[in-house]
Formats: C-alpha cells, sequence, structure tokens
C-alpha cells in the first residue's frame, strides 16, 4: 500500500529533495514541502531543486508544495527533514493538521537545542505513544543519493511494520535500506558523528597525518557508543551504518561541511568566518548538546569536549590537540 499511497516529505533542503527523488524513483507519489512559495514555483517550473539540489531532476512523481495542509491531505506517512532547530514547531504543526492514522519518520540529526532531547522524545512529546515512529540515518550524502549512486542506510523504529514499508519505499537497485529497532543509539551516532567530524577537519588541517585522523574516528566511535549506551541505546547499532559508516564518511569527505569548518578553523579563520564559508554547521550546534547531555549522565568524551571549546570559546585548535595528547594514559577498553 506504501507505494501506491502518497508521503509527505517536509523540507526541501539538500538531504529532504535527495530522499524525495529516491522516494519517487521506487517509485511513490512524493509531495515536497517547502515553507518559501517562491522556493516552490521555482521547483514546480523547472522541476529541480536549483537552491539545494542543482542538476537533479525532480521525477514527475513528486508535487512540491508550499501550503502544509494540501502536502499533508490524506497522507498517513510523514517524512520530516529539517534542522534540529526547526523540528518541534513542525512536529506540532503536522499534529494539528495530519491524519489520525499518522505515522511519522524524520532524517533530522542531532540533539534539540536547549533541551538536549532526541528527536523521537520531542516528537513523542507532542503526538503521544500511539503513533509509530522511525528515523532514517546513516552514511549519505544528498547529491550522492539525488544521482543515484550506491547508497546504504538504515531505518529504525519500533513498529515492524512502519519501518518495513519505509525501507521497502527506498530499496532499490543502487538503494539498499536497512530495518533496525534501535531508535536512540542510532539518534546518537546522526548527533555525535558531526562533533568529531569538526575535530577530524581541525587534525587534518593541522597537517597532523593518517595516523592522527584514524586515533580521532576510532576514538570518537568510542565516546559515540557510552553516550548511546547510557541513553538506552546498543552498542551494535554504533558498529553498523548509523554508527560508524556515518562517522567515517562524514570524517573523510570535503563533502561534510563539518570536516570543511573543522578545516576552516585549523586554517585560521575564526568561528563566524568558518561559518560563513561553510554554510549550516550542524556539528557546532550538536557540540553543546551532546557535551550538556555527557556531563549530565557523567560520560566522558574528550574530544566533544574540545570541540565545544574550540566552537563557544574560540579555543585554538593546536592547543585543543595538546589537551587531548596530554590526556592521562588508560587502557583502551577502561571505558574514558
Amino acid at each position: 500500500m506504501s507505494g501506491t499511497s502518497p508521503i509527505a516529505v517536509l523540507g526541501a533542503g539538500a538531504w529532504g529533495t535527495a530522499l524525495a527523488i529516491q522516494f519517487a524513483r521506487c517509485p511513490r507519489p512524493v509531495r515536497l514541502w517547502a515553507r518559501d512559495p517562491d522556493h516552490v514555483r521555482e521547483m514546480t517550473n523547472a522541476r529541480e531543486n536549483a537552491r539545494r539540489l542543482p542538476g537533479i531532476d525532480l521525477p514527475e512523481a513528486i508535487t512540491p508544495e508550499a501550503d502544509l495542509g494540501a502536502a499533508l491531505d490524506g497522507v498517513r506517512d510523514v517524512l520530516i527533514a529539517v534542522p534540529s532547530t526547526a523540528f518541534r514547531e513542525l512536529v506540532s504543526a503536522v499534529a494539528e493538521t495530519a491524519s489520525n492514522e499518522l505515522r511519522l519518520a524524520w532524517a533530522t540529526k542531532g540533539f534539540e537545542p536547549g533541551t538536549g532531547a532526541l528527536m523521537e522524545h520531542v516528537a513523542g512529546e507532542i503526538l503521544g505513544d500511539s503513533v509509530p515512529l522511525a528515523v532514517l540515518t546513516g552514511p549519505t550524502f544528498a547529491a550522492e543519493v539525488g544521482k543515484g549512486l550506491p547508497t546504504a542506510m538504515t531505518v529504525a523504529g519500533h513498529d515492524v511494520e512502519f519501518i518495513g514499508e519505509l525501507a521497502d519505499g527506498l530499496h532499490s537497485e543502487n538503494f539498499r535500506a536497512y530495518t533496525a529497532d534501535d531508535i536512540t543509539g542510532a539518534e546518537v551516532g546522526g548527533a555525535v558523528k558531526n562533533v568529531i567530524a569538526i575535530g577530524a577537519g581541525v587534525s587534518d588541517g593541522l597537517g597532523f597525518g593518517a595516523n592522527a585522523r584514524i586515533a580521532l574516528i576510532t576514538r570518537g566511535l568510542a565516546e559515540m557508543v557510552r553516550l548511546a549506551e547510557a541513553l538506552g541505546g546498543q552498542r551494535e547499532t554504533l558498529m553498523g551504518l548509523a554508527g560508524m559508516g556515518d562517522l567515517v564518511l562524514t570524517c573523510t569527505d570535503n563533502q561534510s561541511r563539518n570536516r570543511r569548518f573543522g578545516l576552516a578553523l585549523a586554517e585560521g579563520l575564526g568561528i563566524d568566518a568558518a561559518r560563513s564559508r561553510v554554510g549550516l554547521v550542524e556539528g557546532a550546534t550538536a557540540a553543546r548538546e551532546v557535551v550538556r547531555v555527557a556531563r549530565q549522565l557523567g560520560v566522558e568524551m574528550p574530544i566533544s569536549e574540545q570541540v565545544l571549546a574550540m566552537v563557544d570559546e574560540g579555543l585554538d585548535p593546536k592547543v585543543a590537540a595538546e589537551r587531548l595528547m596530554g590526556r592521562t594514559r588508560k587502557t583502551e577498553n577502561q571505558g574514558k
């Protein structure tokens, strides 16, 4: 049934557009909502999202919409693809408009700014326990998904029917969608990897080499696992696409804005100048919440702490590196 019923994708950024294109390929009717009516008119006329994903045609199965009510009319499945700062407001709007049979998924990564809540908790607070929830995450760059290049990702949730239908709706010759039941682990992986990627960019920008890069990624994975487990997530989730896979991708490829932001900091650019060059940097926002939640839970995350110090306090990247290298020796499985 999900293959013929429409899905509403809320958020016409690069990632929302890429996922809309993938659903439409499978094929499934998609209503792609954007807040800006001018943007919607441009997409409708050009059959392309030139602002966010230029050079990639929008399949005919995609209908751009500027009116949220029209996008949700008669739709059961909704996918939110907006930054974490806008997630609560949009879920609240969906709750007021969507059908009683709503099933909600999101491709939003990070903790909610100000509360430190994962998106699953924000959605659950607004929608209650009866609405099936799922997160789409994993090692994916929007441009490559849009172009139809080989990709794999995770669809995590507790409602087996919902995550199975979402995965089926994405799965194709060049796109593999795996299901999992650990939303918390998948969400923590998506949040922490952006923070560690800033550190990886700094390391490479300072010329520390391949040894330092892989050490940072590996110890970053350890931080990710510790935080996920403290929040109730599963270690196995972080060993897969939603954890290690997403972390390695974001730390090693310059399509990652977070990595490029770290490179800019290492170059000597200030925070504002680095943001101006790179654009939206999710890891800079996530660092504050990741560290705050970790401190509340007593989880030690030294790499994330130093990234936060660079982002919030303007700490010199070289000093941050010295602090990490100067830490007391520990056994690798000590958990700190």
